[in-house]
C-alpha cells in the first residue's frame, strides 16, 4: 500500500496539500491525515472523493501520540511516498510576552517534525519519496517579536537541506516550503498578543499557489521552495545584506 501522510491537515497549508496530493499523485492508494481537530479531519475525509482518507487524531508535541503513531506503521507497514510536516505554529511578541508558548514551538516546529521523519523515513521504500517541510520565509534572517517562531523554522530550513543531501541514496527529495505570510488560519493564533504587521497582510499569498510550487519544486529536486517574487528577493537579500542592517530597516 502507498501512502502519503500529512501532520498539520485539519486546516490551511496541511489540508490544502491533501487536496493537491489527492488530485496529482494517482499512485497513492491513501492519505493519512494527522492533527488534534479529528472532527475537522472528518470533514476532509468527506470532501476529498478521489483517494481514501485515513484521519489520525494525534498531537505531535504528546510522546504518547507519537508512541502510538510509532506502532501504527509497525502494524501496517506502508510505502510511504510522501511526508508533509505541516503542523506547528507561531506566536507574534516579545519572547517574554509569548512566554511558555516558546518551549511549545520549540516541541512542536522542531521536535514534532524531526520526530516524524525518524518514524517515516524507514518506511519510505517506493521507488523514489518525497519530504516536505513547512518552514518559511522567516527563516532566512531574526525576526524580533516573532523570534522563536522564526528559530524554529531556521532550524526545520537547515535540517531539510542538510537531509536532502544525505539522503539521495535512497531517492528521497526533502524541500522546505518557505513561503511569506499566506492567508490561512495561521493567524487567528499568531495574534495573541500582537497583530501582523500591515504590509505583511497586504502581501499575502494563496495556499493554493504555494502548495502547487512546492509539489513543483519536489519532484524537481529541490531543497527550498519560495513562492513569489518578494519573497525571493528577500532571500537573496538576506544573503547579501548584513542582517542588522536588514532589522533596522524592518522594525
Amino acid at each position: 500500500m502507498s501512502i502519503a501522510i500529512v501532520t498539520g491537515a485539519s486546516s490551511g497549508m496541511g489540508r490544502e496539500f491533501v487536496y493537491q496530493i489527492s488530485e496529482k499523485y494517482k499512485s497513492i492508494d491513501e492519505i493519512w491525515v494527522i492533527a488534534r481537530r479529528v472532527d475537522k479531519l472528518n470533514e476532509l475525509a468527506a470532501s476529498c472523493n478521489k483517494v481514501k482518507i485515513r484521519p489520525l487524531k494525534y498531537d505531535l508535541s504528546d510522546d504518547a501520540d507519537l508512541i502510538r503513531f510509532k506502532l501504527l506503521l509497525f502494524q501496517e507497514k506502508p510505502q510511504v511516498r510522501i511526508l508533509v510536516n505541516s503542523a506547528g505554529f507561531g506566536i507574534i511578541g516579545t519572547f517574554e510576552e509569548v512566554s511558555t508558548d516558546n518551549s511549545l514551538m520549540c516541541k512542536v516546529n522542531c521536535v514534532g517534525l524531526t520526530k516524524m521523519m525518524e518514524l517515516v523515513i524507514p518506511y519510505m521504500t517506493c521507488k523514489r519519496g518525497n519530504i516536505f517541510n513547512l518552514a518559511s520565509s522567516a527563516a532566512f534572517m531574526p525576526q524580533p517579536s516573532f523570534a522563536t517562531y522564526a528559530a524554529t523554522k531556521s532550524y526545520v530550513l537547515s535540517l531539510s537541506r542538510a537531509l536532502n543531501k544525505e539522503l539521495k541514496d535512497k531517492n528521497i527529495t526533502v524541500t522546505a516550503v518557505c513561503p511569506g505570510p499566506v492567508k490561512t488560519e495561521f493567524f487567528d493564533v499568531a495574534e495573541k498578543h500582537r497583530s501582523v504587521k500591515l504590509y505583511k497582510k497586504l502581501g499575502m499569498s494563496e495556499a493554493k499557489k504555494v502548495v502547487s510550487l512546492a509539489l513543483n519544486d519536489g519532484y524537481h529536486g529541490r531543497s527550498v521552495s519560495v513562492y513569489g517574487p518578494v519573497m525571493r528577493a528577500f532571500r537573496i537579500l538576506s544573503k547579501l545584506l548584513p542582517h542588522e542592517l536588514m532589522l533596522k530597516f524592518i522594525n
